[in-house]
């Protein structure tokens, strides 16, 4: 692989590759899988997990090959049963019914997740509407609202604003999803902020670094690219927003694809540039495939477009470093990942 400026003069350009940096898995999405991987381990099966553990068909189906047992809810689960939370986090109402039957559970919600999940509670106690930025019936949100049911309102999209009604025009804030397109949030906010003046801002960016990244990585190489291929699954909203970022930065067109058996020849026609970029819950052997097969279609060259280096750690559930710590191992130490500037709504 060569590392270069996507920037190249017309006449020398060849088939290639912008490959982003940073892409596929977050810290977050790493330390979820990996404490599924060693609750499976150390315990052995059955292990359940409360949804998809991170939204990605491929490390799902590994996992249930590997023995995890996916379920919807936690009446799924035999009473006294071992249970993982998803990176997605959960509702009080669905921990209280883990505790109701008596289940040990292992809490793999992201760290970022539960920031925003604090937010809430805090902001509720203080008797604040809150208005979350988010997709209505995913999970991160359900878990978020959950905290806060009669002060959360859901915004899906800049266009929702006309219908916000508040209690307090003078005591509202706003929070979001964490997986969300940064500068469509940031639009939302603005229109919030045009409608409530005094708006209040949580104390921190609630869309995770991790997503941040792989669009300001995207934004970087999409005006070079006849085509921006994003691995990464249809119910993961960071990998849906990548296409739509990718669009919006100027790729002529762009395409999701779960693995690379997706890729349609069509797609290829007449393309001299293909940027690939992956979702925080994609393992880096799909783009490998992705790039390998873009290799026979004369795609050989790869440039690195790298905007970030990630380098932030979260340590694996406490629960789970107990048991390893019981049985005398040391616990892997998930990846990092880092944070660019948030644009100012």
């Amino acid at each position: 692989m060569t590392v270069t400026s996507p920037e190249r003069p017309a006449e020398t350009q060849t088939k290639r590759v912008l490959l982003a940096a940073p892409r596929g898995y977050c810290a977050g999405v790493d330390r979820a899988v990996i404490a599924v991987e060693k609750a499976l381990e150390t315990y052995g099966t059955p292990v359940y997990v409360r949804k998809e553990i991170v939204h990605n068909k491929h490390v799902v189906e590994t996992l249930r090959e590997r023995g995890a047992i996916f379920v919807n809810e936690t009446d799924e689960v035999p009473e006294g049963g071992r249970l993982v939370f998803s990176a997605h986090g959960v509702s009080p109402a669905v921990r209280a019914s883990a505790v109701a039957r008596s289940l040990d559970t292992i809490d793999a919600t992201c760290p970022l997740v539960t920031k925003v999940h604090k937010e809430a509670v805090r902001f509720a106690k203080d008797d604040y509407d809150i208005l979350l930025i988010g997709h209505t019936g995913h999970e991160e949100v359900e878990g978020t609202a959950g905290e806060a049911p009669e002060h959360v309102q859901i915004v899906n999209s800049p266009d929702d604003v006309d219908q916000v009604v508040v209690r307090d025009p003078d005591k509202v804030v706003w929070i979001s999803q964490t997986t969300l397109s940064v500068d469509e949030t940031m639009e939302t906010v603005r229109r919030l902020r045009q409608k409530f003046p005094t708006l209040q801002d949580p104390p921190s960016d609630d869309i995770c670094y991790a997503t941040q990244n792989r669009q300001v990585a995207v934004k970087k190489l999409a005006p070079e690219c006849d085509l921006v291929i994003v691995v990464g699954s249809a119910n993961s909203s960071n990998s849906v927003r990548l296409v739509e970022v990718a669009l919006k930065a100027g790729a002529t067109a762009s395409y999701r694809v779960d693995r690379k058996t997706e890729i349609k020849d069509e797609w290829l026609e007449g393309v001299t540039t293909v940027g690939v970029t992956s979702g925080a819950s994609v393992p880096e052997i799909l783009v490998e495939d992705v790039l390998a097969h873009l290799a026979g279609h004369g795609f050989g060259t790869v440039d690195e477009v790298r905007t970030a280096t990630e380098d932030l750690m979260f340590s694996l559930p406490r629960e789970l470093r107990a048991g390893l710590k019981a049985a005398g191992e040391e616990p892997k130490r998930p990846r990092r990942e880092a944070r660019p500037e948030l644009p100012q709504a």
